[in-house]
């Protein structure tokens, strides 16, 4: 298709969005996105210390980066990071919804109300309000790229001693292609990741496995990188990706296949 950028270049000019951009996916695809020619990257995160570092890092590679200690799952908070990259940088043209929470492993009967809390404030309340927000700002300018860290956890199940996070990330995949049908007429794209088995702190905190015991079950008998899963979000963001719209992309190593 004409007009797509070269590998190298797929983010060429593009303003883009990251939540939860200060460790893991969301500090690696920052950096991809930096490295594929952005021209702005607002990191927006709750630990200031590290979207300042993803944010210099970003700069670096000589793109424009902002940093924005966020708290997603407040409204005033989204609204205002979503007004700061339209005011700085004149538009959004890509988003990317990376920010979530895993609970530790353990039964149903054993999670209380507060991790409950925790896990659906910040996987669907928190991705509502950032499409709340997001959407009217690419309206705006008739068109957009919009991508949300769901999980294979939210494909695949069951997922025993996460069953809330699976929940939510099933509900995320859901609101995913319920959004990506409205607003496909209207010129927005939006699409899901569903990473597997990837090296993260959340999912060593988590509690998911060592990771030489987890990459054994594996069709590749390793983990993914952070920076594997970020290709797969720079593809699905940008014009490369131009007929796809309300799909859920698999970077599991064949984790759903076998």
């Amino acid at each position: 298709m004409s007009g797509i950028s070269p590998a190298g270049q797929r983010m060429r000019d593009k303003v883009c969005l990251v939540t939860g951009g200060g460790s893991g996916i969301g500090r690696a695809t920052a950096l991809r996105m930096a490295s594929e020619g952005a021209a702005a990257i607002i990191v927006a995160g709750r630990r200031e210390a590290e979207i300042e570092a993803t944010a210099a890092a970003c700069r670096e590679i000589g793109t424009d980066a902002i940093a924005l200690k966020t708290d997603i799952t407040r409204e005033d908070d989204v609204a205002r990071l979503v007004g700061t990259a339209v005011k700085s940088c004149g538009r959004l043209d890509v988003a990317f919804n990376n920010a979530g929470f895993q609970e530790r492993r353990a039964p149903l009967e054993e999670q209380g109300m507060e991790i409950y809390d925790s896990v659906f404030d910040t996987n669907v309340r928190a991705l509502f309000l950032c499409l709340r927000h997001q959407l009217p700002a690419m309206l705006a300018q008739g068109r957009g790229s919009i991508v949300v860290n769901a999980s294979v956890s939210g494909v695949r199940n069951p997922n025993p001693g996460f069953s809330l996070y699976s929940a939510s990330k099933a509900a995320a995949i859901s609101l995913t292609r319920s959004a990506a049908m409205e607003n496909a007429p209207r010129g927005i794209r939006i699409n899901a990741i569903a990473p597997g088995r990837v090296v993260t702190d959340m999912m060593l905190r988590a509690g998911v496995g060592d990771v030489a015991t987890v990459s054994a079950g594996l069709p590749l008998r390793r983990m993914g990188s952070p920076e594997e899963v970020a290709e797969a979000v720079v593809w699905l963001s940008s014009d490369a990706s131009s007929y796809v719209v309300g799909h859920v992309l698999a970077a599991d190593g064949g984790f759903l296949a076998s």
